[in-house]
């Protein structure tokens, strides 16, 4: 699983570092950005603000995104190649539920 945050969307609320501070961080600008690593990832809107998130993070980077005032943060989910319908395709909800 990766993820990304909009930074014009973003409100500087940090309820993301609250949630999962291994994966998002508040920069002096007051705005969130990710986290691989323990590297920031500051390619606003760019490619190289795309973090792999690693298992144990899973669930609560989810929550981080479901609770977003901004809703900025977007996740991006690997499909396995040869998946043939869409009930083989976990939802978000089954990859926390898996990562608790």
């Amino acid at each position: 699983m990766r993820v990304w945050i909009d930074q014009d969307l973003c409100t500087g609320d940090g309820l993301c570092v609250d949630h999962c501070p291994d994966v998002f961080s508040l920069l002096e600008d007051g705005i969130a950005y990710v986290v691989e690593d323990g590297e920031v990832l500051n390619d606003p809107g760019g490619s190289g603000s795309l973090a792999l998130v690693s298992e144990r993070n899973i669930a609560d980077t989810i929550h981080a995104a479901e609770l977003c005032p901004g809703e900025c943060i977007f996740i991006e989910v690997d499909v396995p190649v040869g998946v043939g319908g869409s009930d083989d395709v976990p939802d978000l909800i089954d990859l926390a539920d898996d990562a608790a």
